[in-house]
């Protein structure tokens, strides 16, 4: 810029902020009076704790530590920005009817994070943030391990970090029904997931393979009982998974099933009902699959509410994680701090 014009733009800026002889200074903003009716709120959504240990492949793991809850300090070449090097877990705390607080298995998510240092977290944050005079409650934890390494370039990275915070998250089985899309090959996610919710289903029920292997609904494990073809008790279908039979009126049965299995039992009235269970949506009953614009549908029960089976299974699940069902193996009680 020449030297006039750099004394020209300047004059003008000073002149913007000129004080007359009236003594109030043009262009300057009005002087604001508080407001209460203009208050903004944000919300705390996770607890007051969190915990933190940090890892390299030189030193190994430095001492967790459990400290108050706020942002991390990452460089901006930390490998979880640019290359995705992360895994989490995600499991639920619950306040049960009988003051205690439960972990529900959380001996399958500790497999690949740490059981204690989630224990050490809810002793602590547990008593104020789901207090013994709000039974049937829970929070979300959510454990995560990110590669922390400050280089750019495709490679392990040589540290990391692993964080437990715990935060609230809305009942999401209240629905009484849910409906699933099960969608065509040649669709990106995205894309599906837009084409369903505009079609007014509630989920996506993912297809594997050649074959079109029923897998998950959303991220939630599908489930469909039936009747066999060849006759015999009810099969309560599902991937290959632990299980603990309650129901002796009817087999569980883990194998592999596709969507043509799925339509077939429809068309020949074998279908008795179905639901969808995960961390996020607990048991939630679905009414319908589409597959190809085609609606197999599942009873709703008497209630309308869901099947009799999902509606049981449903209960003793919560018996379990809320304590009515006291001293369950599936259910790891917490002392709180000032326990004994």
């Amino acid at each position: 810029m020449a030297p006039s014009a750099l004394s020209t733009a300047a004059a003008a800026a000073a002149g913007a902020a000129t004080t007359p002889s009236n003594g109030v200074t043009k262009g300057a903003p009005a002087y604001a009076e508080l407001d209460a009716s203009k208050l903004t709120y944000e919300r705390t959504i996770c607890t007051d704790h969190m915990i933190t240990a940090n890892w390299s492949a030189d030193a190994g793991w430095a001492a967790p530590k459990l400290h108050p809850y706020g942002p991390l300090s990452l460089m901006p070449t930390a490998s979880v920005l640019h290359y995705a090097t992360e895994c989490f877990e995600g499991l639920k705390v619950y306040r049960g009817f009988d003051g205690r607080l439960r972990l529900f298995r959380p001996d399958c998510n500790a497999r690949r994070m740490l059981e204690k240092l989630m224990i050490a977290l809810l002793a602590v944050d547990g008593a104020r943030w789901i207090p013994k005079s709000r039974p049937g409650t829970f929070l979300y934890l959510r454990p995560t391990m990110i590669g922390t390494q400050s280089q750019l370039g495709v490679m392990a990275s040589r540290e990391a970090m692993l964080y437990i915070i715990c935060s609230f998250m809305p009942i999401m089985d209240s629905p009484p029904a849910a409906s699933a899309s099960a969608p065509p090959r040649g669709h990106g996610p995205c894309l599906v997931r837009w084409d369903a919710r505009d079609a007014g289903f509630h989920q996506i029920l993912w297809l594997y393979g050649p074959e079109a292997l029923c897998t998950e609904a959303g991220a939630s494990n599908f489930f469909v009982l039936w009747k066999p073809k060849e006759g015999g008790k009810p099969q309560l279908e599902e991937r290959p998974r632990a299980r603990e039979e309650r129901c002796p009126e009817i087999d569980v049965v883990e194998r592999k099933y596709t969507i043509r299995e799925l339509e077939e039992a429809y068309d020949e009235g074998r279908i008795i009902e179905s639901f969808a269970a995960g961390t996020a949506f607990f048991i939630c009953p679905i009414s319908v699959v589409n597959h190809r614009g085609k609606n197999l549908e599942a009873s709703m029960g008497a209630s309308g509410e869901g099947g009799d089976y999902t509606l049981k299974v449903r209960q003793w699940l919560k018996d379990i994680m809320y304590g009515a069902e006291p001293d369950h193996k599936w259910a790891v009680v917490i002392t709180e701090e000032g326990e004994e």
